[in-house]
């Protein structure tokens, strides 16, 4: 399970500081997709980052699993499997050598090795290229070998960032499906993504983030409801509407 309480970072931006991340708080049930959604700049990336330990909060704190990440970062990390559109993968290792060696980084023996590896080759379908050295692969293909890089030491808790970016419809498709296949696994998983047609369908609950606050929370019946809205789309282009006017555009 994720919990995050009261999270809050503050930058300095031209020489002002702002608040990047205002007081979030929200919760991740295993067996759930939280969709993490606003617009660009809203706190997303950087609330992701505090879960998972990689940049502190300045208060406030992210639980994982029961552990929180300010004092158990290093149990945080075993336990999450992190995905960006930014995350690189070794170009000059196969699929199969970089999915070994980041089993080797969580501790599993050879046959826990091979197993873990065969279970996430055949679920994200990757036995074509699954030897093939990283640098030839099409940029489907290695996101796929990143969603296996994340899952293949079997975390709790997945943690993805716009995992389909910059992807053809078809590869996008896979990714989506991988998360069904993950969330059916019982993992608690955040998901941050601009495909929100896909979000409707495959998030149980949505927290939606407007200049680093938490604006509304639900499941989309509810964020309905709130927003007199029918679809994700037309929430964010309310809240992107309102958004100009509060700067005065």
């Amino acid at each position: 399970m994720i919990s995050v309480r009261e999270l809050t970072k503050e930058f300095v931006r031209d020489g002002k500081p702002f608040l990047a991340v205002d007081s979030v708080s929200f919760e991740v049930q295993p067996g759930t997709v939280y969709g993490l959604l606003g617009p660009n700049g809203a706190g997303k990336t950087t609330t992701m980052r505090m879960i998972l330990g990689l940049m502190p909060s300045d208060s406030g704190y992210a639980e994982v699993d029961g552990f929180q990440t300010s004092s158990k970062s290093d149990e945080v990390k075993r336990r999450v499997g992190f995905v960006s559109a930014t995350a690189g993968i070794y170009q000059w290792l196969s699929g199969r050598e970089t999915l070994g060696f980041f089993c080797n980084i969580y501790g599993l023996d050879d046959q826990q090795t091979s197993q873990r590896i065969q279970s996430v080759v055949e679920m994200l379908g990757c036995e074509e290229f699954i030897d093939q050295r990283c640098g030839t692969l099409s940029t489907g293909q290695k996101q796929r070998i990143n969603l296996a890089r994340a899952l293949v030491h079997d975390p709790p808790v997945l943690l993805l960032d716009e995992p389909t970016l910059g992807l053809d419809v078809v590869s996008s498709q896979i990714v989506f499906e991988y998360i069904n296949a993950i969330k059916d696994l019982g993992k608690s998983v955040i998901l941050c993504t601009h495909r929100l047609e896909q979000a409707e369908n495959i998030c149980d609950q949505f927290g939606l983030i407007n200049q680093g606050r938490m604006a509304h929370e639900g499941t989309l019946a509810e964020l309905q409801s709130q927003f007199g809205k029918q679809t994700l789309v037309e929430m964010f282009l309310e809240i992107i509407d309102k958004k100009k006017t509060s700067l005065g555009a």
